[in-house]
């Protein structure tokens, strides 16, 4: 499959890996790139620079391919000291793509460029899009109401948002939000964008180290199991609706503060929570595609899916013409 996506960063297929925190480790990405695909790995896990180079140098022992690395600038407003020794290391090994998320990346901006690191920033409107694009940024990714972690405030769906960043950018996007499958992976791409950014199925693999109580809840749930919290903190974040949400949900409406949820909707405990199997005590991000995906794969498998599946719907949807 070429594009100006897969000729932009040098993969195979149009397919992104999405960054989740704690959980998308080099396993997960190796895994993906391996298989075409691009792998990300996000860099607010690690706890300093150097737990980062290290996860770094072993994507790079075990693939060629390309990978990246996610930059998130939440909730700072200004990029914080850790943010810039993050980037520094970036750049000082080379890390062919980094995506930057959650606020405006204008200062890294020019930094990307220098050392000729492709740049993708994440947003959840046309406007932020198009401010992206005007920065200099090498391609946006744009997330619609469906997908899991942080769909913004407004309320999208992905099917608008992917058809107008098309019509509207100049630059490739990316499309997230509902994309789990063959099927839907040919029906965002059809919207006119240029490729795609999959968590949740990539969540279900078996590069993921969680425990296996995480993961048969997780495939437990349909596509009515989710809910949004955070919106006291204009920034809302798709989760499965367990004692945990409902818990945030009662605090959010007395009005809690920051300083008030963040003891409580802290990442570490979330997975630290994960791998005890304590799933109703954890924040546990997932899309509302969760109703579709009713196993846990290895990455290869899942890759040969997508692929196979976008085929398969192509060739079914010629037979309209004939």
């Amino acid at each position: 499959m070429k594009n100006k996506l897969t000729e932009l960063l040098n993969i195979e297929y149009p397919i992104i890996q999405g960054a989740m925190q704690y959980l998308s480790r080099a396993e997960l990405a190796i895994a993906v790139s391996n298989a075409g695909g691009l792998g990300t790995i996000p860099a607010m896990t690690f706890r300093s620079p150097e737990e980062l180079r290290e996860e770094i140098q072993k994507i790079k022992s075990q693939t060629d391919k390309p990978f990246a690395v996610n930059i998130s600038m939440l909730p700072e407003v200004i990029i914080n000291e850790l943010t810039m020794k993050f980037v520094d290391v970036i750049i000082e090994e080379k890390v062919p793509v980094v995506e930057t998320s959650g606020r405006s990346p204008e200062e890294l901006v020019p930094m990307f460029k220098e050392n000729n690191i492709k740049h993708i920033h994440k947003v959840s409107s046309i406007r932020h899009a198009k401010k992206a694009q005007d920065l200099g940024v090498d391609a946006v990714t744009i997330v619609g109401f469906e997908c899991g972690g942080h769909p913004g405030m407004d309320d999208v769906s992905s099917a608008i948002l992917f058809a107008k960043a098309s019509e509207e950018l100049s630059i490739p996007v990316i499309g997230g939000g509902g994309i789990c499958d063959g099927k839907s992976f040919y029906g965002a791409m059809s919207l006119g964008i240029d490729g795609v950014v999959i968590g949740t199925r990539f969540l279900l693999s078996e590069e993921v180290a969680t425990s296996d109580i995480y993961k048969e809840k997780v495939l437990s749930f349909n596509e009515n199991d989710t809910t949004l919290i955070l919106r006291s903190l204009n920034n809302a974040m798709r989760v499965a609706n367990n004692k945990q949400a409902k818990r945030i949900h009662d605090m959010e409406a007395e009005k809690a503060s920051l300083k008030e949820l963040l003891p409580v909707i802290s990442g570490i405990k979330t997975y630290q929570a994960i791998l005890n199997g304590e799933v109703d005590d954890a924040q546990l991000v997932v899309g509302q595609d969760i109703g579709r995906i009713h196993s846990v794969l290895p990455v290869s498998t899942i890759m040969e899916e997508l692929v196979a599946g976008f085929k398969a719907q192509h060739n079914s949807m010629t037979l309209y013409f004939n």
